[in-house]
């Protein structure tokens, strides 16, 4: 078993180095069609959709190199250092919002089950609470954050960005987790009644293991609206200190060095894929004594 997961993850690993692999192919060949044909499309005079200059599209290697170059000249520390500390606060503050949003999500989904009044009830607005654009709640959230006053600890800004990082998270999970609630057969419900189990009982021996594999699936979504609902929250409050604040400044500085600006963008992706990456072992975890097919 362990040997499998061995080699399951170098499979995995492997086939990101080759997305990568692929994507600076196609990057490297699109720029040097556009030098050949002076920006425009192969025999044609129609302008590519993106221009291939050097300040719009960087070198794929430039980009790359990039993370090892000081991240400004007399810097002592490289670009990657910086980065990696930002991600790591912007994790946090990720981390806080996914669980967060993974506890109202399933509360939500466990009162849905109790009957079909509170399903028709409380789903339409778990629906319509996706429909508010994040980036006109965003600065909401902040100016009540400013407000909280709690009895025993204070009120950060990083808890408001949590809190938009929980306003993303808890929404698959709770549709999710209702119908993974709901998927016992009616046979293995039969059974239940006929051992006597209470709800509680059903619920912890039948309902939530029926639903980990609908349950997985929302988990992995959720951790990736988690870092998108931290950066947007970072940037919409100001907050320094994560990959937000970074992309804002390497994007108000992008004239004068390009490639910075698309490093910060590949750190907020990698910290997406380290997210869901722990969700599958998660994943792995729950899911050791049972068939995949389940």
């Amino acid at each position: 078993m362990r040997a499998a997961s061995v080699r399951r993850t170098a499979g995995t690993s492997l086939l990101v180095l080759g997305a990568l692999v692929a994507v600076g192919v196609v990057w490297t060949a699109y720029k040097a069609v556009g030098a050949v044909t002076g920006g425009s499309w192969p025999g044609t005079t129609r302008p590519l959709p993106v221009p291939t200059d050097d300040a719009t599209l960087p070198p794929f290697l430039s980009i790359l190199t990039r993370f090892g170059a000081p991240q400004r000249t007399g810097d002592p520390h490289p670009l990657w250092q910086y980065l990696l500390d930002a991600a790591v606060f912007t994790f946090r503050e990720a981390f806080v919002g996914f669980v967060a949003g993974v506890v109202i999500g399933l509360l939500l989904a466990m009162l849905m089950l109790r009957s079909r009044w509170l399903e028709r009830g409380v789903l339409p607005w778990v629906v319509v609470s996706q429909t508010v654009p994040l980036i006109a709640l965003a600065p909401v959230i902040m100016a009540w954050g400013n407000k909280i006053r709690l009895p025993f600890a204070t009120w950060e800004p990083w808890m408001s960005v949590s809190v938009i990082a929980t306003y993303l998270t808890f929404f698959p999970v709770a549709v999710n987790g209702l119908r993974g609630l709901t998927s016992p057969t009616p046979i293995s419900m039969e059974l239940m009644t006929s051992y006597a189990a209470s709800s509680r009982a059903t619920l912890l021996k039948l309902r939530l293991p029926s639903a980990v594999p609908y349950l997985i699936p929302a988990l992995k979504l959720a951790a990736t609206a988690s870092v998108v609902g931290a950066i947007v929250g970072e940037i919409s409050a100001g907050l320094r200190g994560g990959l937000g604040r970074l992309i804002i400044d390497y994007a108000q500085q992008y004239l004068t060095d390009p490639p910075r600006l698309y490093c910060a963008v590949l750190a907020a992706g990698l910290l997406g894929v380290v997210c869901v990456g722990l969700v599958d072992v998660l994943d792995r975890v729950l899911m050791r004594h049972r068939p995949r097919e389940a």
